[in-house]
């Protein structure tokens, strides 16, 4: 009876040996496969030599194309940023000007990044895939109207005519708060700013609607170049956080592009700019973390020095906001883009 039970134990020891040894060849596999599927998108742009930005080449101030094709403005600024920051060097760009089907192009992996006045929502960070690292811009969408047009408040818009770019937030904000307060109107809808502009101009419509960053860009150039007289209402009708857009899923590369921009806020609360980063010469240990020069690695994936990149090569927030947003007339002061400390909204956590 022992012998028999010595037998049987000996061949289940040896049936779950062979179950054991399959399970670990099994386990091995799903090893080589996880770590395949970790392969983030910051070593691609590091082999490429080149980060591939999405962005516009119709809104002044924001993204546009000069007199010699040449892409420029505040969301242009921010791809270099990225560029400086990751690559080390803020020309190796490659701007894509993007529609209606910007996010496709980011789930579809045609762009890196984002940049193209974009507004963080719950459904774009869920159920579309999409990962809003960073807001560069807090901003709300506003009316603008004729300086000579007797419309004072959005109440006065009933049976209004509305100008505003087909399939964005803007279209649904317009919907829901107009609506909501009974008004009737008639929306005119434009596949893009550059259309509604010019149907504006040609009096197509009585109110032209947008984030009230985009409105005041335009009235501020228009007005300049001896345009009529635009009156931008009081109410403020949503929340829009503007900023970068990366595709779901990779968080080594939103890891990255993000603390690349937030060096943007963390040097300007230093107060190191272009002009004087290189030159800092202080025992604070926080700059010198910030500035790659003690044996600090949080493990971001990012060169000791990229923040000197970004600054040196680029600007900090400031910089980069004033000699875009500010050179048309968008100024900083009584709005959410100061510092928190200013009473802003711009935060950088800490970098330690």
């Amino acid at each position: 009876m022992r012998s028999n039970r010595v037998k049987l134990f000996a061949v289940l020891a040896c049936v779950l040996g062979l179950v054991a040894v399959a399970c670990s060849s099994d386990s091995g596999n799903d090893t080589d496969d996880n770590q395949q599927d970790t392969a983030s998108l910051l070593d691609e742009v590091r082999d490429r030599d080149q980060l591939i930005c999405g962005t516009r080449d119709d809104l002044t101030g924001f993204a546009q194309k000069n007199s010699e094709g040449e892409f420029e403005g505040f969301d242009v600024e921010f791809c270099k940023v990225i560029a400086a920051g990751i690559l080390g060097d803020a020309t190796k760009v490659e701007f894509k000007a993007l529609g209606p089907e910007r996010f496709t192009s980011v789930q579809a992996g045609e762009v890196d990044i984002l940049f193209r006045n974009a507004t963080a929502t719950a459904s774009r960070d869920g159920r579309e895939g999409l990962a809003f690292p960073f807001t560069t811009v807090y901003d709300g969408q506003r009316m603008m109207v004729s300086g000579d047009s007797d419309i004072t408040s959005l109440d006065d818009m009933d049976g209004a005519s509305i100008c505003v770019v087909q399939g964005t937030t803007t279209e649904l904000n317009l919907n829901a708060v107009l609506g909501a307060r009974g008004i009737s109107f008639n929306p005119v809808l434009y596949s893009s700013h550059t259309e509604l502009r010019e149907a504006y101009q040609a009096g197509l419509c009585e109110g032209y609607t947008a984030d009230g960053s985009a409105l005041f860009v335009y009235k501020f150039t228009s007005e300049q170049a001896g345009g009529p007289q635009q009156r931008i209402l009081d109410e403020v009708m949503s929340k829009e956080p503007l900023g970068a857009v990366i595709a779901d899923g990779d968080s080594k590369w939103e890891q990255a592009v993000t603390w690349v921009m937030r060096a943007t806020i963390q040097a300007w609360e230093f107060g190191l700019d272009s002009t004087n980063i290189n030159s800092y010469s202080g025992n604070d240990v926080n700059i010198l973390n910030f500035l790659g020069r003690n044996d600090f690695d949080p493990g971001l994936g990012l060169d000791r020095d990229f923040a000197i990149n970004v600054v040196d090569q680029v600007g900090n927030y400031k910089e980069i906001y004033d000699r875009t947003l500010g050179a048309t007339g968008l100024i900083m002061e009584g709005s959410y883009n100061r510092l928190w400390s200013d009473g802003g909204l711009h935060y950088a956590p800490p970098y330690r």
